[in-house]
């Protein structure tokens, strides 16, 4: 089974470029107004399509769990290398849980998180965190 997100956008030269350098790979499926990525790990199927304008709070953002340190560590060195600006939060709480985490943002404002969660917490800043 693959997670399935269908995504807006409004420019699809711009975003197959981001997408295919935020999931390391190139589309498996192009059409003048479509692409369609699919992922292995994680399951993923992501395609874009193309609009006049994205407005609205449609999503919150769109992330990534890893398993280590380790793993948070190579994806911010993997997308650094690819000149993505990143927004780093280290031991914060969020979401019921203590997390290390950075954030890009793709040419449409949409932002993708990366986090390793350390805990889970009683507490949820949900003010300043995923948001």
């Amino acid at each position: 089974m693959n997670i399935h997100v269908g995504l807006n956008v409004t420019n699809l030269d711009a975003s197959i470029s981001f997408y295919s350098k935020l999931f390391g790979t190139e589309p498996v499926k192009m059409k003048p107004n479509y692409a369609k990525f699919l992922l292995e790990d994680p399951g993923l199927n992501f395609t874009l399509r193309p609009v006049q304008r994205v407005e609205g709070n449609h999503i919150n953002h769109f992330g990534f769990q890893v398993a280590s340190i380790e793993e948070l560590i190579k994806h911010k060195d993997r997308l650094d290398k690819e000149g993505f600006f990143s927004r780093d939060e280290n031991d914060t709480t969020c979401c019921y849980a203590r997390q290390d985490k950075f954030w890009i943002t793709d040419p449409d404002g949409h932002e993708w998180e990366f986090f390793f969660t350390k805990e889970d917490t009683e507490v949820d800043t949900i003010n300043t965190c995923c948001g």
